[in-house]
């Protein structure tokens, strides 16, 4: 996928290294939880990402996000699609956050899903976390009422 200033690249496991320092500051995991992983445990997460889910209903889709620019990995965007409906997530390091890439990389996998057929997309934000939910809006999804482990459900239908 190709958007004005991204490419968002299938994720590979060579893609550990970089990733890593990408990820690695840990005021970015204050919301999406956990902590920064190590080279060696970021490339076995991506080694089982890449083997697919064990649902073969369900598809797992990871890329990661190159700006074009700085010839550089910023972040990842993920969709898990199933049942026409598709869950999205997006992750965009620290150093290259307040310049838009979240959104346009999230309005770029957005697109992509709907013209692949994906019914229903799907979020979930943390209610205290106001840049996600800018970029959830900006991808054209909305709040919803329900709540999945204390995050809004955001939703395109």
């Amino acid at each position: 996928m190709r958007t004005d200033r991204l490419d968002l690249v299938p994720l590979r496991v060579e893609d550990a290294e970089e990733m890593a320092v990408v990820l690695g500051d840990p005021a970015l995991h204050v919301f999406i939880g956990g902590a920064p992983e190590s080279v060696e445990e970021l490339r076995a997460r991506y080694v089982r990402w890449a083997a697919g889910s064990p649902d073969p209903a369900v598809s797992w889709c990871n890329w990661v996000v190159r700006l074009r620019a700085e010839g550089c990995l910023v972040g990842t965007v993920q969709a898990t699609v199933g049942g026409g409906t598709a869950e999205v997530s997006w992750v965009v390091g620290t150093p290259w956050q307040g310049r838009g890439i979240a959104a346009e990389a999230a309005k770029g996998l957005v697109g992509w899903l709907r013209e692949r057929g994906a019914g229903t997309v799907v979020a979930h934000v943390h209610p205290d976390h106001g840049a996600s939910a800018a970029v959830a809006a900006a991808a054209g999804l909305a709040p919803t009422d329900r709540r999945q482990d204390g995050e809004v459900r955001w939703e395109l239908a």
